[in-house]
């Protein structure tokens, strides 16, 4: 099996970042959650609602998958990069989705994408070159915000929005996965003023992709 040297891992991740932003070209490997089952017949408040929340969840898989890549790119272990690697993968999965549900709206993904790309990759980078079980902690912490982030829209999503609300479970489930993954494979807990900084970064980002 061929050895890729740091800069092959480079410029692979630059082909990444372009497959990324261009929502378009992102192919999911599974079928979408709400492929069978029927649109509901939603207002015009509550089409705007549900577009926020999936704009949202859009950036978040961006994020993710800048994160995802930003640790692979500079983790020390292989096993850890393989990890990383799988788990972004399933991460494209939810960005072809959430795309999916935007267009279906009639709504576009945030134009503030490339700027929070470019942050969680370098977060992502430095976790990694802080050390794997801080990586994979870092890892486990988001993934765990994630899952109640999802709560949360899933709580006010309109009750007949079956197809955004399939969506959302599913990524639920797959988060879920990712952080057991995590720390089944040795993550560090992070300082409490460092998870609290990471809540604050994240309010930031779902306050404004919810509208731009």
């Amino acid at each position: 099996m061929r050895q890729y040297s740091f800069f092959d891992r480079l410029i692979g991740q630059a082909d990444n970042v372009l497959r990324t932003l261009a929502s378009d070209a992102v192919q999911a490997q599974r079928p979408s959650p709400a492929s069978t089952l029927a649109e509901a017949g939603l207002s015009n408040e509550e089409k705007r609602q549900v577009a926020g929340f999936m704009r949202v969840n859009h950036t978040g898989e961006v994020c993710a998958q800048a994160l995802y890549q930003g640790q692979a790119l500079t983790a020390k272990l292989p096993e850890v990069r393989e990890e990383m690697k799988r788990a972004a993968q399933e991460e494209v999965d939810h960005l072809a989705w959430c795309n999916e549900r935007l267009n279906a709206l009639n709504a576009r993904p945030s134009v503030l994408n490339p700027l929070f790309y470019a942050a969680s990759f370098g977060v992502g980078a430095l976790a990694g070159m802080a050390g794997d079980k801080w990586s994979l902690g870092f890892v486990a912490e988001t993934e765990r915000q994630v899952c109640e982030h999802l709560q949360t829209h899933l709580n006010k999503l309109p009750m007949n929005d079956q197809r955004t609300r399939a969506v959302l479970v599913q990524m639920q489930q797959d988060e879920s996965e990712h952080r057991d993954m995590a720390i089944r494979a040795g993550a560090a807990e992070l300082p409490p003023p460092l998870q609290q900084g990471m809540r604050a970064l994240a309010k930031v980002m779902t306050q404004t992709t919810y509208y731009i």
